[in-house]
């Protein structure tokens, strides 16, 4: 948008002079510039309000924007977001078959449950914050903002016996290792690990679902993951794995350092900042990665990036704790965008009913996903 025209619009905006169609504008340029919620869209529609807006507005016709196969210029995608914008805005509310906000459901929040090699269990969500659990050479104390840290005291005394934190459909913890890593974990997920890493040569964990890792650097004692089939080997470093049984596959993505992956009978591979490793059938696929879409769950965000309706679906059911019904063959259109995980499921589920590919009807905890 050019400069003058912005500080126009920005100047009627403040006046309360805007038309619709200007605020539109105005709002479309915003979500292209920063990092709030984007409208979602999906690539078809996207090509369909480029083409008829492509002639009425200004813009570099050397310059594109790749999105599934389809090219479109600047002016193009700036046409479609105020497009979409404007559709969402005006979204008759008679468009699902029912009121998505009677019974909305809130969104995750901080659950966990501690297991302890003994067979105790403890509900984090409900325990006191302050020192919650000792073993030998090492004290663990809950915060009040879902973190749970070891603290080691004594590595002579080190207690290398495994404890899991495990977080339900609905909920996300953050742990802190013994050795100062931290690891975010996401709903349905959980890590094992020993209470202390004293006195071992490898700090070894293992996890089920998907965990962000901010591994402390030790080069004498490397740090190795284990999930889903495939090792993860790295000295200090910050990486994801994704590895929901539920997926199509496991998938590390490395965001800062370098890591080595390796399956049970497979040569090792190696990972550099910005690479995905993708783990199918035993494997091992590295392709260039969108970290910060990958990432995004961690910063409280669903990013879809030409998302498969079935992939979005699978993401809301785990932070939502709700169970998805299709009716009819699933939607094989592509969707785009971002929206915060903070927001009640209604509000993501109105932004997805936005693109005209989906509706929904909402039936106590079980969402019907209909064309």
């Amino acid at each position: 948008m050019e400069k003058k025209k912005l500080t126009e619009l920005f100047k009627k905006y403040h006046q309360g002079t805007c038309t619709e169609e200007e605020k539109a504008l105005l709002e479309a340029w915003y979500l292209q510039h920063n990092e709030a919620d984007e409208p979602i869209f999906t690539a078809r529609k996207i090509k369909q309000i480029g083409k008829r807006v492509f002639r009425e507005l200004p813009g570099n016709e050397k310059e594109f924007l790749t999105i599934g196969s389809i090219m479109l210029t600047a002016a193009a995608i700036l046409g479609a977001l105020i497009a979409v914008t404007l559709f969402y805005v005006n979204l008759p509310a008679d468009k699902n078959k029912n009121n998505l906000t009677v019974n909305d459901i809130a969104p995750g929040s901080n659950k966990a449950i501690l297991k302890l090699a003994d067979g105790k269990s403890i509900n984090l969500t409900d325990a006191k914050s302050g020192a919650l659990i000792s073993q030998k050479g090492t004290f663990a104390v809950k915060d009040g903002n879902g973190k749970l840290a070891y603290n080691p005291t004594n590595s002579a005394l080190a207690d290398h016996s495994l404890n899991t934190v495990e977080t339900p459909n609905g909920g996300q913890w953050k742990v802190q290792l013994s050795d100062g890593t931290n690891v975010w974990l996401n709903a349905a997920s959980s890590i094992t690990f020993p209470a202390s890493f004293a006195q071992l040569k490898t700090r070894q964990v293992s996890i089920k679902g998907e965990a962000y890792f901010e591994v402390a650097k030790d080069k004498a004692h490397p740090f190795i993951v284990r999930s889903n089939g495939q090792q993860v080997e790295v000295l200090g470093t910050h990486f994801n794995i994704n590895s929901y049984t539920d997926e199509p596959a496991s998938r590390t993505t490395l965001a800062e350092g370098r890591i080595k992956i390796s399956t049970g009978g497979g040569s090792a591979k190696y990972l550099t900042p910005g690479q995905e490793a993708s783990l199918n059938n035993g494997q091992i696929i590295i392709v260039q990665a969108d970290v910060k879409e990958n990432l995004s769950w961690v910063k409280g965000q669903f990013w879809f990036n030409d998302e498969s309706v079935q992939s979005v679906m699978r993401k809301i059911a785990r932070w939502y704790d709700v169970e998805i019904q299709y009716e009819g063959t699933p939607s094989s259109d592509r969707l785009n965008g971002r929206i915060s995980r903070d927001k009640n499921i209604s509000q993501v589920l109105k932004a997805l009913a936005a693109t005209q590919t989906l509706h929904f009807k909402m039936e106590g905890r079980r969402i019907i996903v209909m064309k």
